[in-house]
């Protein structure tokens, strides 16, 4: 395999310049793929190429000679093999609309961003083939932040769509010795696997922030994953999705870890500071604030799928539940069997 031919990709564009989308961009570029990082921002972009970094949301990580920025569209998108989109799932739409002209129709798209749309309840890919038309689009997802994959700290993904085959070009195009890549066919349990743990983070981070100790949490863990399965197979999606790495495996490391976002969130809301008071002194985005509007927004079409874990964020959130009475209707509601319905159907 030739440093600049890999798996059949030898340029790519990661749309997003955001600590995720630039790691992902320095990941290619490091496998020796031509890689152009597009920024929304031409001030950033002209900043990250002067810097030769991306000092405001990966400080002091150099860019290969092979990583270039811009916010320039169609000098992006020129010649790319393929194409990563890493947006906040709220801005997905606009930014694709810039990109409608500019990527050639029938070219696949990767996206790893994590979230549904609050006004359509539209996961990220449901949104760009909404826009770019019918399309490939693989989900890239797992437990992966930004600030050990860049320094080459050892982590593993999953490259989730039903087209095995650009799967696998996905995954020889990422694959390296510190970053494993695995494939799986069911790219929307991934998606929404991806989505929902963020919203389970953020009750861990409420856990932690009301001192509630080891064993509530480990609760709270596990009968989140069953919450999460319970409604990727309402929709559809694979049960045994959510038992990987794109479900089990990010909720662990969102839900424990100190790069957290959203854990940080539940934290200091736990610790009773309000949601707004947290989001105003955020740089970055938590993205399970928004899926959990999402979950129970008018556009949700949210089925009678039990979820009651989700269902009390969102009350603490949004309603202005106090985080005390919330623990005590989850401990107090009826009980029931582990894993009732759950894996009913289930298995090949």
């Amino acid at each position: 395999m030739s440093t600049n031919d890999r798996n059949g990709v030898s340029r790519a564009l990661v749309i997003g310049d955001g600590s995720w989308g630039t790691t992902l961009a320095l990941r290619l570029a490091r496998n020796g793929i031509d890689t152009v990082l597009w920024s929304a921002f031409p001030e950033q972009a002209a900043a990250m190429e002067r810097t030769r970094s991306n000092e405001a949301f990966l400080p002091g990580i150099s860019f290969p000679d092979n990583l270039v920025a811009t916010a320039d569209t169609f000098s992006a998108a020129d010649g790319a093999d393929l194409v990563v989109s890493v947006v906040p799932t709220q801005y997905v739409s606009q930014v694709a609309l810039r990109f409608e002209d500019a990527l050639k129709g029938d070219l696949p798209v990767v996206t790893a961003s994590k979230g549904l749309e609050i006004d359509t309840f539209r996961s990220p890919s449901q949104i760009l083939r909404r826009i770019l038309g019918e399309r490939t689009i693989c989900v890239l997802t797992g437990p992966s932040h930004a600030e050990e994959v860049a320094h080459d700290l050892p982590a593993s993904v999953v490259a989730g769509c039903q087209d095995l085959e650009f799967a696998a070009k996905v995954q020889g195009a990422f694959n390296s010795e510190a970053f494993r890549v695995y494939t799986s066919p069911d790219g929307y349990g991934a998606e929404l696997a991806g989505a929902l743990k963020n919203v389970i983070a953020l009750a861990a981070g409420i856990c932690d922030g009301l001192g509630l100790g080891d064993n509530a949490k480990s609760a709270l863990l596990t009968r989140g994953i069953v919450e999460m399965a319970r409604f990727g197979k309402a929709r559809g999606a694979d049960v045994r999705t959510f038992f990987g790495l794109a479900g089990f495996g990010d909720l662990v490391t969102t839900c424990c870890s100190r790069h957290s976002r959203n854990r940080a969130v539940g934290e200091a809301i736990g610790r009773g500071k309000s949601l707004e008071e947290v989001l105003e002194e955020m740089k970055m985005v938590a993205e399970g604030v928004w899926t959990t509007r999402a979950l129970f927004g008018p556009e949700s079409a949210h089925d009678p799928v039990s979820m009651p874990i989700a269902e009390q964020v969102n009350a603490v959130l949004f309603e202005g539940k106090d985080p005390r009475t919330a623990v005590d209707d989850l401990m107090g509601r009826e009980p029931t069997g582990e894993m009732d319905g759950l894996f009913e159907g289930v298995g090949r």
